[in-house]
Order: structure tokens, then C-alpha cells, then sequence
């Protein structure tokens, strides 16, 4: 993982070393989840990178797609102490059959919803009367941000002997962006609550170039003020 600014590259060694010496392995959904919408942003419910391998169970087979040369070296090792059967073409074909009914059913389900760039722009002309109306349940829990695939921000903490470690930490805390002297520019709650939004459709798809929100739904899955973030969205065209 890098840290990207205009000049530089910065690779996270500790995370780097991991990933090195790790086997990712993906898995595509098998329904079409209440608040799930990645289709709206392009994506489609099962993986096609950043995992070396995508499994799936299709009758009396496990089918693997490899998506890496990591993965395809693992396959090897496998394959030299266990006896494989690849799975017959009427049960791989019946297996992407499923896949696209799921991607046709979360396209129907949210086409309302704007795409990532139109999410953008209502976003940062959303006024503060919005974000207050919209926040008002918020209880700064950090349960969206906590679960969300895309939110990376963490703390260092001091320990005894010199030791540091990365603890998570999220905009929606109170004294997320507190410094010396108590300046607060995130203090209200609602300017914390769009900082969120700004961060997801905002800022990082125009100073990184990435794709802030999958579309997974985890956030409203796990919000405990039932707060929506596709009916906020809805909400602000």
C-alpha cells in the first residue's frame, strides 16, 4: 500500500511485509444484500483484483479463478500434494449465470442512485443546514468508517520502550482533528458527519485517482442510528 501525494511514493513497510508473505483469497456474493449498490459505481460482486485467488462453490465443485502469479504458485503447492478435478463447464457456466442475475438484480434495485462523480458534486454543494438535518441521530460511534473496506486512517500511539503501534481511528470520533491549544475544525458534529461524505466522493478521488466507496452498504449494515447513506445521497439531488 502506498501513501501517494504529486511527487512522492510511500510504501508502508509493516503492511507491505504482510501482504508479501500472505495469500489473499477472494469471494464473490451469492445474493444481492439490502443496501449493497457496487454496480452503481462500476464494480461488479465478485472480485477481479486485488486477491490472488477468487473461490466459489458451484454443485460438487469448488471452482478457483487465479487473479495472480502468487496465486498460481500457491495452486502449484496444492496441486503437488492433492489430487484436483476441475469443474465441468456446465457447472462453471451455471455458476456465472448466478453471478450476472445478482449484478442485474443490485442494478435494478439502486439504479436511482448517482455514480461516484455525480455523488461528488451534490456533495460538496450540500449546505451546513444539510449535513445538521441529516446528522442529528449521528452518536460519533465510528461504526461506518470502522467496517468500511476503504477508510484507512489510524493513530500512532507510544508505548513503554519505544514501541509504536497503529491503532485505527475515524473522522466520525470526537477530537479527530483536535490539536494543541483545543482548535477543532471537525468540533460540530455535522461537520464531522460530511467530512465522511467529502472524504468517500471529494478528496480522495481527486488528489489519489481511487475509488473511494465500493458500494458494499457495510456502513448503513452497521449504523446504529439506522442513518442511510444511500437515502442521504437520494436526499441531496
Amino acid at each position: 500500500m502506498c501513501i501517494r501525494d504529486s511527487d512522492n511514493d510511500y510504501t508502508d513497510e509493516t503492511y507491505q511485509t504482510r501482504r508479501q508473505n500472505s495469500i489473499i483469497i477472494g469471494a464473490p456474493c451469492h445474493q444481492a444484500a439490502e443496501n449493497c449498490h457496487c454496480t452503481v459505481y462500476g464494480l461488479n460482486p465478485w472480485p477481479e483484483e486485488g486477491c490472488d485467488l477468487s473461490m466459489a462453490s458451484a454443485d460438487d465443485y469448488v471452482i478457483l479463478d487465479i487473479l495472480s502469479d502468487k496465486g498460481e504458485a500457491f495452486i502449484g503447492e496444492i496441486n503437488s500434494v492433492v489430487a484436483t478435478e476441475e469443474a465441468g463447464p456446465a457447472d462453471r457456466e451455471g455458476f456465472r449465470d448466478l453471478q450476472k442475475k445478482i449484478a442485474d438484480e443490485l442494478t435494478e434495485k439502486n439504479n436511482g442512485l448517482p455514480g461516484t462523480k455525480d455523488t461528488g458534486v451534490l456533495t460538496a454543494r450540500a449546505d451546513k443546514d444539510f449535513w445538521k438535518e441529516h446528522s442529528s441521530n449521528c452518536v460519533s460511534c465510528g461504526a461506518c468508517s470502522a467496517i468500511c473496506p476503504t477508510c484507512t486512517c489510524f493513530l500512532l500511539i507510544d508505548r513503554p520502550g519505544f514501541e509504536k503501534i497503529k491503532q485505527q481511528d475515524t473522522c466520525q470520533y470526537p477530537a479527530f482533528q483536535r490539536v494543541a491549544g483545543g482548535e477543532d475544525p471537525l468540533k460540530e458534529l455535522s461537520m464531522r458527519f460530511r467530512n465522511r461524505y467529502m472524504c468517500k466522493y471529494v478528496w480522495k478521488p481527486e488528489n489519489y485517482d481511487v475509488l473511494a466507496c465500493t458500494g458494499c452498504g457495510r456502513c448503513t449494515d452497521a449504523c446504529i442510528a439506522g442513518i442511510s447513506k444511500n437515502e442521504v445521497i437520494n436526499h441531496m439531488r
